[in-house]
C-alpha cells in the first residue's frame, strides 16, 4: 500500500530553516533517520521509504508554497495514490509553537499552500498534519514572521517536536488516521 506524504515549503536557500518550511524540515528528518535521499523529479524532490509493508512516497514540492497543488495532483496521479492515503505536513499560525494536530479534513485556514491544494484537488477531504509555529508577530508582519527562522529558544525545542511529527507520520501509515488522531491529538 502506498502513501503520499507532502511536506510544504519553499525552495531556495533564503527559505531554508524558516517557519514556513517546517514541512520540508520534517521530511528531511524522516529521510535522514531512514537513510534514504531525495532525488529531484518533476514538481519536486521525491524519496521513497518503506515501513513494514507500506511504501511512503515523500514529496517536497518545487512549485513554491502558493502552487503546491500542482505537485500534489501530479504525484497522486503518477503514483496512483488515493485521497485517503495523502498526508500534507504544514505550518500553522493558529497553533502554539510545537503543537501538532492531525486532521482528516478541514479548511485552509488562510494558508496559501492548502488553499491551492484545495483549489487544485477540488476538495478539503485530505489529511493534514499541522505543526504550530505560533503567532508572535505584530499586525501586518505575518509574511515576515513565517519567512523568518525559528527563535533560539524554539530551535532548542525543535528536534523533539520534529521527532514527535515523525511518530505521527509513521502511525498514520501503519495504524490509520483515526487511531493516530486518538493517540496523538490529545497530548
Amino acid at each position: 500500500m502506498k502513501y503520499l506524504i507532502i511536506g510544504l515549503g519553499n525552495i531556495g536557500r533564503e527559505y531554508e530553516n524558516t517557519r514556513h518550511n517546517i514541512g520540508f524540515m520534517i521530511l528531511d528528518a524522516l529521510t535522514k533517520a531512514s537513510n534514504v535521499v531525495f532525488a529531484d523529479k518533476r514538481y519536486g524532490a521525491i524519496a521513497e521509504l518503506k515501513i513494514k509493508n507500506k511504501v511512503l512516497v515523500l514529496l517536497k514540492p518545487s512549485t513554491y508554497m502558493n502552487l503546491s497543488g500542482n505537485a500534489v495532483r501530479y504525484w497522486m496521479q503518477k503514483e496512483n495514490i488515493p485521497m485517503e492515503n495523502i498526508l500534507i505536513v504544514v505550518d500553522d499560525l493558529a497553533l502554539p509553537f510545537g503543537s501538532l494536530r492531525l486532521k482528516a479534513k478541514g479548511s485552509d485556514a488562510g494558508h496559501n499552500g492548502l488553499k491551492h491544494i484545495r483549489e487544485t484537488l477540488g476538495t478539503t477531504q485530505y489529511n493534514r498534519l499541522r505543526f504550530g509555529i505560533g503567532n508572535e508577530f505584530s499586525s501586518g508582519y505575518q509574511i515576515e514572521y513565517v519567512l523568518h527562522s525559528f527563535s533560539e529558544e524554539e530551535q532548542k525545542l525543535l528536534p523533539e517536536r520534529i521527532d514527535k511529527a515523525l511518530e505521527i507520520i509513521k502511525s498514520f501509515a501503519l495504524a490509520g488516521i483515526q487511531i493516530t488522531m486518538n493517540q496523538f491529538n490529545n497530548k
